[in-house]
């Protein structure tokens, strides 16, 4: 039988990939987003980022095919339209706090946009404490569907963005059917479409960096967590529905937790913290 990976309370497993189909420079004026229909070719070009996990040192991600599906598209493959990526094994934990890389380019015959396909290799795996250890997937889970719709897609300037949310702590579960202590890991991947104008954002930073710490962001059963970048303390949090939370700053080394209350987070808004500091 199968288990979720766990950690202290609250969770504390939450690896994000996040996929942007989008400008490469799109500025402030956003207010200026078209339609999210339209019946002219769209240009897509797509970055891949990620947040950290404590769980793992690396995580690696045999990412192959990436499609998104045209409503009313002449083309064959039932509206199937494969976008050019390098496919191959990406550690994903390269990527956090937002940075990301080029990752695929396309264009799209309109923006009538109704589902994507992630399609994953077999070649995935996890690094700890320089042990390499498989992940397996069944062929059934290495195609994951999301739905696209008016609320996580957008169009600006003729080029259509999104972001893609690997959420790891449902995705990355324990394996239990080697024999004695040989358990090892499954991949059954789970994925959340948003974009940025809809969603919210908490950022803010953590001091001092001896106390290791994690950050999440609760909202009744949802929680999305980072960890603060080991040069400055400095931490963002995307992706997030509109509503109040609850930041938890967990501790380590020694150092107290802190929870801040009636953290408001506001759709398309950034929501600053100040510095927090932990104690011992």
């Amino acid at each position: 039988m199968k288990q979720m990976l766990t950690a202290k309370n609250p969770p504390r497993l939450m690896i994000v990939i996040t996929i942007i189909l989008g400008a490469v420079i799109f500025d402030s004026c956003q207010k200026n987003i078209t339609s999210n229909a339209s019946s002219g070719p769209q240009r897509a070009q797509i970055f891949l980022t990620d947040h950290m996990t404590p769980i793992f040192d690396s995580v690696f991600i045999d990412i192959q095919k990436l499609e998104v599906k045209v409503e009313d598209d002449s083309t064959s493959n039932g509206g199937w339209i494969t976008l050019a990526i390098n496919p191959g094994v990406y550690n994903i934990l390269r990527f956090r706090n937002g940075l990301d890389t080029l990752f695929a380019t396309g264009t799209l015959p309109n923006g009538n946009l109704r589902k994507l396909r992630l399609t994953l290799g077999t070649n995935n795996r996890v690094m700890k404490n320089g042990q390499s250890t498989v992940l397996k997937i069944h062929d059934d889970d290495r195609q994951v569907v999301a739905n696209l719709d008016n609320s996580n897609f957008e169009i600006a300037g003729g080029q259509v963005f999104f972001w893609i949310d690997f959420d790891a702590a449902r995705s990355i579960q324990v394996d239990n059917s080697g024999s004695g202590n040989n358990n090892g890991f499954r991949l059954k991947p789970h994925i959340k479409i948003f974009t940025k104008s809809k969603s919210g954002r908490i950022e803010g930073r953590v001091l001092p960096q001896a106390a290791d710490a994690l950050v999440m962001a609760i909202m009744g059963t949802d929680t999305t967590m980072a960890i603060p970048d080991d040069d400055d303390g400095e931490f963002k949090i995307v992706g997030l529905n509109a509503g109040s939370y609850k930041v938890f700053v967990d501790g380590q080394n020694g150092y107290q937790d802190t929870t801040i209350n009636n953290v408001q987070v506001i759709m398309g808004e950034h929501t600053n913290l100040p510095t927090i500091h932990l104690h011992q």
